[in-house]
């Protein structure tokens, strides 16, 4: 009762939660039922693991989680690394008004909406009056249509999510890099270190625990891909590698109205990512000291 207000300020946090992360997992019995909207949640007929085996006996299925897999794992190769070494990079920057420059000009992408990226991605790639393919014929290449190439579906998926997403992914680190103390590096110039012993030596050192932290909770969204982008950059002559789990699940759940089917999906992929939440956590306890719990 003493702290009363500060549980009131909560208070909209938790009924959020309970709200809209809680109560939905009701729906997650369709997984182990063919739910009929007539019959609800518990009265549709119980088939146990049948909607999961069918996903996995089916012909696609190896190659929906093969793209989710590789496409996660490039996501997490480029993505998770770039905007370290751009707070880094900032964090050793001298020039205030240049490095806000540069701070302002790397966050911005990240308001943009995937939409608008994607619509960027396009334009910038088309044949015939993308500015990509312009610069190819200046130096006397052919044009290439980008977008339905199955090959290059993997590059620019990856290049526009490192441009939108860098800068703002920096900020954390760069609070982290604010957080250390300044005396460290006062003794480690009168010692005769230089820039690069003493990023070596006491920056990235100060932020591992950060960086940690942020691997974990990475590697708990690496079979949760972003539906939306892969979803607008898809097109029937990439389909091959660019059909994911998180569209397939659309494509059945809401397109087909296989509501069980696309619900079970959805549960195995949850699953993995706690799996994987887990045992990172899990490692980095025992190799770094350093977990989430």
């Amino acid at each position: 009762m003493k702290y009363w207000d500060l549980y009131l300020i909560l208070l909209p946090t938790v009924v959020y939660f309970i709200v809209f992360k809680y109560l939905p997992m009701v729906g997650l019995t369709m997984a182990f039922n063919d739910y009929m909207p007539n019959l609800g949640y518990f009265r549709s007929p119980f088939v146990g693991l049948g909607f999961f085996h069918r996903f996995f006996s089916s012909y696609f299925s190896l190659t929906i989680i093969f793209n989710t897999l590789i496409l996660s794992a490039l996501n997490l190769l480029f993505t998770f690394p770039l905007p370290i070494v751009l707070a880094l990079l900032l964090n050793e920057m001298r020039a205030k008004g240049y490095k806000k420059l540069i701070q302002t000009v790397t966050y911005a992408p990240h308001f943009l909406s995937t939409v608008v990226v994607v619509g960027m991605v396009t334009s910038f790639c088309s044949p015939s009056t993308g500015v990509v393919n312009d610069i190819i014929k200046f130096f006397g290449g052919e044009p290439i249509y980008f977008m339905a190439k199955r090959e290059w579906f993997r590059p620019l998926y990856i290049i526009s999510e490192v441009w939108s997403t860098m800068g703002w992914n920096s900020i954390i680190f760069l609070s982290a890099l604010t957080g250390i103390d300044q005396q460290m590096y006062e003794a480690a110039r009168i010692d005769g270190a230089s820039r690069l012993q003493t990023l070596n030596r006491i920056t990235f050192p100060s932020i591992l625990p950060t960086v940690s932290i942020m691997l974990i909770i990475n590697c708990g969204h690496v079979m949760s891909l972003g539906f939306e982008k892969v979803y607008l950059m898809q097109t029937d002559l990439n389909l091959d590698v660019s059909r994911v789990i998180s569209t397939y699940v659309y494509e059945q759940g809401i397109l087909k109205t296989e509501t069980s089917y696309s619900t079970a999906i959805g549960l195995m992929n949850s699953v993995v990512n706690f799996i994987l939440v887990i045992t990172v956590n899990a490692i980095s306890r025992k190799v770094g000291e350093v977990s989430l719990w």
